[in-house]
């Protein structure tokens, strides 16, 4: 072997060797697990607002304000806290008449719309139909929906984490039991995704009747994954 080619050869192996060492590892298996508690929701939030039309804009919003004075009213007398209601649109829009138009083709204008939403954190599901009943009589003429949740949702995501790992161990077990293997250590554990309360969700619905219809706020899903590498015992 010529000095050239010894030098190539003994260049080659420093640089395969780090790859090859890195490749090698302590024998694992790696597997997923999942967890899931259901609790029922102990808090909801409630869209509502109101709706007016003029033919100015300014007292469009006049009367809009006016009217969600009261519905704000309302909700200082249903026992809600100014701190749980906050504004989530308001916009005021033309109304156009249909089959009319003006210079250009441009439809004409007949009027304003003007509308303001709030979102309502009602604390306690029981007291949702009264709050719905209180909006709708104080003049509130469009219900976005109403969607459960659970204030503290942390203790149950960390029994849902807690099942998570007992199922990724369960799986792992009969793995290395099938191949006639012992189960060592963990060496690592990763989350995947959020696992947050599934919400349960109302449709949207124009506050048309009367009182408010019964709520069945039924159960709330928080589910956890995980991924989990054990070890193979020697």
């Amino acid at each position: 072997m010529t000095p050239m080619l010894r030098t190539l050869c003994f260049a080659a192996l420093a640089i395969a060797g780090p790859a090859l060492a890195n490749d090698a590892g302590p024998p694992s298996v790696t597997v997923s697990g999942t967890g899931e508690v259901s609790a029922p929701p102990d808090m909801a939030n409630v869209s509502a607002g109101v709706v007016t039309e003029s033919p100015r804009a300014a007292d469009a919003v006049a009367a809009n304000s006016a009217a969600m004075q009261k519905v704000l009213g309302a909700l200082d007398s249903a026992g809600i806290e100014r701190k749980h209601v906050q504004t989530r649109r308001f916009d005021v829009s033309p109304l156009y008449a249909e089959g009319q138009t003006r210079g250009r083709g441009m439809p004409a204008i007949i009027g304003y719309r003007a509308a303001n939403q709030v979102q309502v954190e009602v604390h306690g599901v029981d007291k949702v139909g009264a709050v719905l009943d209180a909006l709708v009589g104080a003049g509130a003429n469009e219900l976005g929906g109403i969607s459960f949740g659970i204030t503290e949702p942390a203790p149950l995501l960390d029994e849902a984490r807690r099942k998570a790992i007992a199922d990724a161990r369960r799986k792992a077990e009969l793995y290395a039991g099938a191949a006639g293997v012992a189960l060592g250590r963990v060496i690592q554990i990763d989350e995947v995704g959020g696992g947050g309360p599934v919400p349960v969700a109302y449709g949207r619905m124009m506050a048309e009747a009367a009182a408010a219809p019964p709520v069945a706020p039924g159960q709330l899903d928080l589910s956890a994954s995980v991924t989990v590498r054990f070890a193979i015992a020697p």
